[in-house]
């Protein structure tokens, strides 16, 4: 959306951190989690004087927060608005806020991808925005809303082809949709890969309905989909019914292994998402989570804590409560990455919900039942691209797993690698933040 009288440049710290370039004008855009170096980034740019406008999902929720660290904010989808701002800028006259609405994606400009990073081994694609599902604890509604908008598949399929790398992510919130209209489209879609020999092998997000119509499933492994991403959330219906997760409830929590099953029929793994703490949850939401990932057939699993989101209903009704906990905001953001506990719980303990964490994923994550699951993946695909693809998921996760503040505390994974490292000395460790109780001792390095 840039006219070319304008120079761009990406900088981009997912590859290495910023050596700031000089610049007339620059944007930064940026999840929560990030907030926090983003507002440091526009604060070295504003010293020198040069404008910053912010966007994304964080500053769409809290713009007022933004506008103390950049010269305007651009809130919701900013194609439409981008040229104006552009012009507003070139007069010096940038406005404090940009309102962006939900566009119909049928001129979408395809991104520049020469100015992407040659390191990434996955490329992208988005066909589509809004999400017809509106969970309470998920910013996509909120950003994007819930009418769900599709591109034309030729318009698809021409970027897809523009695309170097063979393995490629559809970052769609929701790939299929909902109904018998959305099945057709992602057929369209899958079909139009095989028959222009487009040979990617992908991955994508969507809800549990991308089991239910086999020719969705029998086009998308023609068309090398190895991988979905589907938020499962709990194995309590209780807990379902308060994160506002309607369809896995009319589904039910009995047919989630089946749905599984039908995927790796047709050579595709399942990444289930997981959360823990929410009211409904009780003592007993851990040992039967792991029940059901080793009896499901689970490929790969993100287990997190419910984390309530600036913009959704779920923050509000606990800031609405008196019961968040990190509310010193700007700096408490960097909180809010999905492995602390944020607010004061009901169902679980604080302890409790760090301990059951610890207790479900050092059962996933030592050796025996890690390399089980990868084996199982393998078998039950009969897909060594789809098994690959999952083990090295999990590899992940688990590294990640190793990096939370509750690992060293209270992992046993953590105690036995430290009893074959003598250089360790024991000290008393402090909880995660948030956590009630002594975890007693751990291993650090000296």
């Amino acid at each position: 959306m840039t006219p070319p009288n304008w120079t761009v440049t990406l900088v981009d710290e997912n590859i290495a951190p910023a050596v700031l370039p000089e610049a007339d004008l620059v944007g930064i855009t940026s999840f929560t989690s990030t907030i926090n170096r983003a507002y440091e980034l526009a604060s070295a740019y504003r010293d020198r004087e040069v404008p910053v406008v912010m966007g994304g999902i964080h500053p769409t929720m809290v713009p007022e927060e933004a506008r103390q660290f950049a010269d305007s904010v651009v809130r919701g989808e900013a194609e439409a608005l981008w040229p104006q701002v552009l012009q507003d800028a070139e007069r010096g006259c940038l406005k404090p806020i940009y309102e962006g609405r939900p566009e119909r994606l049928c001129d979408l400009p395809h991104p520049r991808r020469d100015l992407f990073d040659p390191g990434y081994a996955w490329g992208t694609l988005q066909t589509s925005r809004g999400c017809p599902m509106d969970c309470h604890f998920c910013s996509v509604t909120a950003f994007n809303g819930r009418r769900f908008r599709q591109r034309p598949v030729a318009d698809v399929l021409d970027e897809l082809a523009t695309i170097p790398q063979q393995n490629i992510f559809f970052v769609d919130d929701n790939l299929l949709g909902y109904g018998r209209q959305a099945e057709a489209r992602a057929i369209e879609l899958f079909r139009g890969m095989v028959e222009r020999g487009l040979r990617k092998r992908f991955a994508c997000q969507t809800s549990l309905n991308f089991a239910d119509n086999p020719q969705v499933l029998e086009w998308a492994q023609k068309a090398g989909c190895k991988m979905v991403f589907v938020g499962l959330e709990s194995v309590s219906e209780g807990s379902l019914e308060s994160m506002g997760k309607s369809y896995n409830l009319k589904k039910g929590t009995d047919q989630y292994a089946a749905c599984i099953r039908r995927c790796h029929a047709h050579g595709i793994g399942v990444i289930g998402a997981l959360i823990f703490g929410s009211d409904e949850d009780d003592p007993g939401i851990f040992k039967r989570t792991l029940r059901f990932i080793r009896t499901s057939g689970l490929d790969v699993i993100q287990i997190t804590f419910a984390t309530p989101l600036p913009g959704t209903r779920f923050f509000e009704r606990l800031q609405r409560e008196g019961r968040l906990t990190h509310t010193d905001f700007p700096e408490d953001w960097k909180a809010y990455s999905f492995s602390r506990i944020l607010f004061r719980t009901r169902g679980v303990s604080v302890e409790d919900l760090y301990r059951g964490m610890v207790y479900v994923k050092d059962h996933l994550y030592t050796p025996i039942p890690f390399v089980r699951r990868a084996l199982r993946t393998l078998l039950e695909t009969r897909d060594l691209a789809t098994a690959a693809m999952a083990y090295k998921l999990n590899k992940g996760y688990r590294r990640g797993y190793r990096e939370t503040t509750y690992f060293q505390p209270y992992s046993s994974m953590h105690r036995k690698a430290s009893v074959r490292q003598p250089a360790q000395s024991l000290q008393r460790c402090a909880a995660p933040e948030g956590a009630q109780g002594s975890p007693g001792e751990c291993a650090v390095d000296d």
